[in-house]
């Protein structure tokens, strides 16, 4: 995790949860993570069954130049990554998983910024079907941010963490299997994973992704 801000929710997140998979929605307190809370998101299922944002900080709406809550989630991203992240989104809400995300952000001028996005489960009556909590985070802020709103945006790596440090390499493997083919990188055969190295970490290359899965660490 290379923001703050990411760093101060998955933090929170993983105190507050206790044994739980996930924490409540109700077990959130926002004076908490008061550094971290203009990045911070929370999406709800609404009734197209796609991700909206419920809640969206003031950094986030900055950067798209507009209000985000009741907007989609889904559609933010390239029509080539929608069923990539509908299925980072099931490790997600189905597997308890967490999932760090890089995007690159283009604007309509074609200038670019990489963010950093965290999803992580969160329950509702009961269930972890229908709420994600998240935070959003420029790498770089250039000068534009805020002026050019973000029109389109790729996924260009992933990180699944399961944070109970189970044993979930074949899962990893599927998921990011599922990912690479979804956004169209990948031919018939699944894809091999090729050694690499990220930010320092120890990661595997499927097409244009690097996937580094860990625990707590």
């Amino acid at each position: 995790m290379q923001k703050t801000s990411t760093r101060t929710l998955y933090d929170y997140w993983n105190s507050i949860r206790g044994a739980r998979s996930a924490p409540d929605r109700k077990d959130i307190d926002p004076t908490r993570i008061r550094d971290a809370l203009a990045n911070t998101f929370i999406l709800e299922l609404d009734e197209s069954e796609k991700f909206s944002f419920r809640l969206a900080g003031s950094h986030l709406c900055t950067a798209y130049c507009r209000e985000l809550k009741g907007r989609s989630f889904s559609a933010l991203w390239h029509e080539r990554d929608h069923d990539a992240m509908e299925t980072l989104i099931r490790a997600v809400t189905e597997d308890h998983a967490v999932a760090l995300v890089t995007f690159q952000g283009t604007t309509a001028l074609h200038t670019k910024v990489s963010f950093e996005t965290i999803l992580m489960p969160l329950r509702h009556n009961g269930s972890t079907h229908t709420r994600l909590l998240g935070a959003m985070t420029a790498l770089d802020e250039p000068y534009w941010l805020g002026v050019q709103p973000i029109l389109e945006q790729r996924i260009t790596g992933l990180r699944l963490i399961w944070p109970d440090d189970m044993g979930m390499e074949d899962s990893v493997r599927e998921v990011a299997t599922n990912v690479v083919n979804d956004v169209g990188f990948a031919g018939s055969a699944a894809p091999i994973a090729m050694p690499a190295v990220v930010y320092g970490r120890t990661a595997r290359r499927y097409a244009h992704l690097a996937v580094i899965d860990g625990g707590r660490q």
